[in-house]
């Protein structure tokens, strides 16, 4: 079905099917024509002929019976036919079709007062040479299909090479290189039009990109300032002896919102800048630790739910990336499982090459699941709860920088399991 979609391939089935049909019609109008033809000159002839017999006779009695090599000429009286074969004697006066054991003939008939007047004429050749014409036209349909076959393949070959060269010429384009110009490779043609407009367009996309990517990292870049003060702010109103628990408690809660903001800044700079370390930090860091720090992030978001936070390490694991994506990666998912379950447990297992994050809440519809990483999707599960649906596009898009690997599956005890893998090609 793949190849019957291409545009080559559609020219050439127009092609192949072009000639066949007009082939057809063509051997079919021959036939028709040759058929017509044929009949209406022997019934013709042979009236005339039978017609100037009549007059001929009348004017001559003793006129013997016209013979030919294929025409049998008869006269007799009324009612004495007995020399006229059996198939004619009873045909009226006119033209007839007449058909038997041994051939098919045209027999002209005049039936007079004085006399009567048959003349036949042997058609079998005729059909013979009709059959034989048949089939010289059948194999002329089937050559002319080869060649509508064959014009069609080159002609589409040299109709779709200027498509194909700029089909290949986009698809060699580096998405990090200034857009190439392709209108100049290309004549001044449809495809040469088609050229142009898409440089334009890939000029007016580079700007926008550019623009876009000037704006993110000028806005991730300008937050780390107030950030950085927020943050110093809180360390120096953390360190004052006389704060009471209450005042400690929002203090540090600030503190932690401000280095997450200060994460999620360093993140968004590495995907402005779609490299993996902007920093060349170049470290690897403790998962666990990471998880532990995000999980004590959301603690206070639970508030009065019967939740559960916990943290299991089935096995180590370090990960050499900025600690900032890390944190961001694994704080996008836990805020997903804390904001939808209720009740229950939210776990985060860190385990071989991976971290698992398994909730108790009531999980995607499976129709959904392919489209949790698009942009403002919010399944239907997510009703009445807050979000944009920004976070897990901005996890996914960091994976694919970090070549990690997320997954989504419903669990059989209920809830939802989403497990990130570091390492996907070794496992």
């Amino acid at each position: 079905m793949k190849y019957r979609r291409r545009l080559r391939s559609r020219l050439i089935v127009s092609f192949l099917l072009f000639g066949t049909l007009l082939s057809v019609l063509f051997a079919v109008a021959v036939l028709l024509l040759q058929s017509w033809l044929v009949d209406a000159l022997i019934s013709r002839t042979l009236a005339e002929e039978v017609d100037q017999y009549v007059t001929d006779l009348r004017e001559d009695p003793t006129l013997v019976e016209p013979f030919y090599s294929r025409i049998e000429g008869y006269v007799t009286r009324p009612g004495r036919a007995d020399i006229v074969p059996e198939p004619f004697r009873t045909l009226p006066s006119g033209v007839h079709d007449v058909t038997t054991d041994q051939a098919r003939y045209k027999a002209a008939v005049r039936k007079a007062d004085d006399f009567w007047v048959f003349l036949t004429y042997d058609v079998s050749e005729n059909e013979e040479v009709a059959h034989r014409l048949e089939l010289s036209l059948a194999a002329a349909v089937v050559l002319f299909a080869l060649l509508s076959l064959t014009l069609g393949i080159w002609s589409s070959s040299r109709i779709m090479a200027p498509v194909t060269e700029l089909a290949r010429r986009i698809e060699a384009m580096d998405e990090h290189a200034p857009p190439s110009d392709l209108a100049r490779h290309f004549p001044d043609d449809e495809v040469g039009q088609l050229a142009a407009a898409l440089d334009d367009y890939a000029h007016r996309l580079k700007d926008l990109v550019e623009r876009d990517k000037a704006f993110n990292a000028d806005v991730s870049h300008e937050l780390r300032t107030p950030l950085a003060v927020i943050s110093g702010a809180t360390e120096l109103m953390l360190a004052q002896p006389d704060q009471s628990e209450r005042t400690r408690e929002r203090l540090l809660r600030i503190a932690r919102a401000a280095r997450q903001s200060t994460d999620i800044t360093t993140a968004l700079l590495h995907l402005v800048r779609s490299e993996r370390d902007a920093d060349g930090e170049g470290r690897s860091y403790d998962v666990t630790r990471i998880a532990r720090q995000v999980l004590d992030n959301y603690q206070p978001l639970i508030g009065d739910r019967d939740l559960e936070l916990k943290l299991e390490e089935v096995e180590p694991v370090s990960v050499i990336a900025p600690e900032a994506v890390i944190a961001v990666t694994l704080g996008n998912l836990v805020g997903n499982a804390i904001r939808y379950t209720t009740e229950g447990e939210v776990c985060v297992r860190v385990e071989a090459g991976q971290v698992s994050i398994l909730d108790t809440g009531p999980g995607i519809a499976e129709e959904e699941l392919p489209q949790v990483f698009d942009r403002h999707f919010r399944g239907r599960q997510a009703s009445g709860t807050k979000g944009s649906g920004l976070g897990l596009s901005i996890v996914k898009r960091l994976c694919d920088l970090y070549g990690w690997r997320i997954e989504f599956a419903n669990r059989q005890e209920g809830g939802l399991c989403v497990t990130l893998k570091f390492f996907p090609d070794q496992g």
